[in-house]
């Protein structure tokens, strides 16, 4: 698994790796700046605006990076060379799905984190009070709002995880099943759709847990329960397993690279 995570990595960081390192200087020296209270008002406007811009920046630079090691998994010349060689291909497909996820979420959270601090920094130059100090006293206020929005941040990386293996599926589903088929881009669509509506009827599964609502054909389970994040949790890294273990199967068979 050490050679699949190696070349998985480097064909993730070949792009999103220069851009998550100017980014992130760019953030330290603004930060840095901004907490010794060097930069008057339109300076720290500009450089929020210029934060927020970098979040966009970082997440295109993601995407491309995630393209970029799904065509090693399934595109010349890589995938010949993985095909050829004794290991199974779910070992490529597993690396390849937690450099995607780890990646993403690292860049992100140190961007999205870095205009956050510069905006409470840029809030505490324009109002009397400490925005800090306000943020803490909110957060001891209001403690199970607090709570409930962390679990639910929490929701995030099975979620993501989930959404990458049904995109994956489809992929090797469109270049194994569906390559002899006619439009085989149109059945992956499809696939796609009906794996995320199996995905919320699977919800109803947790209504001994929380209160089921309706919108439309799908079903959305209210997050109001403390009982149902950890089910919820489960729910999502179990579905995102079998997707893995599907995906994983359709990749042993004869693929159109």
């Amino acid at each position: 698994m050490k050679a699949e995570f190696k070349y998985a990595f480097l064909n993730g960081v070949l792009i999103r790796g220069p851009v998550f390192a100017i980014i992130f200087v760019m953030n330290a020296v603004f930060i840095a700046f901004s907490s010794a209270g060097l930069l008057p008002f339109a300076a720290h406007v500009t450089v929020v605006s210029l934060g927020g811009v970098a979040v966009a920046v970082m997440l295109v630079a993601n995407i491309i990076g995630d393209v970029s090691i799904v065509r090693c998994i399934y595109g010349s010349p890589d995938a010949y060379l993985q095909a050829l060689t004794p290991a199974p291909r779910w070992k490529s497909f597993c690396a390849g799905l937690i450099t995607m996820t780890l990646m993403d979420f690292i860049t992100m959270a140190v961007v999205i984190g870095s205009v956050t601090w510069l905006s409470l920094n840029f809030a505490n130059s324009i109002v009397s009070a400490d925005a800090w100090n306000m943020a803490m006293r909110a957060i001891d206020e209001y403690p199970s709002y607090f709570a409930a929005a962390i679990r639910g941040l929490s929701l995030i990386v099975p979620g993501y995880l989930l959404v990458l293996s049904i995109i994956l599926l489809c992929v090797t589903a469109k270049r194994s099943v569906f390559y002899r088929m006619p439009a085989p881009g149109l059945l992956a669509f499809l696939l796609a759709c009906l794996c995320f509506y199996a995905v919320s009827l699977s919800q109803l599964l947790l209504a001994p847990f929380g209160s089921v609502d309706r919108y439309g054909i799908f079903i959305i389970m209210s997050l109001g329960s403390n009982m149902i994040f950890p089910a919820y949790f489960l729910l999502l890294l179990l579905e995102a397993v079998t997707l893995f273990v599907i995906t994983s199967k359709l990749m042993e068979k004869r693929m159109n690279i």
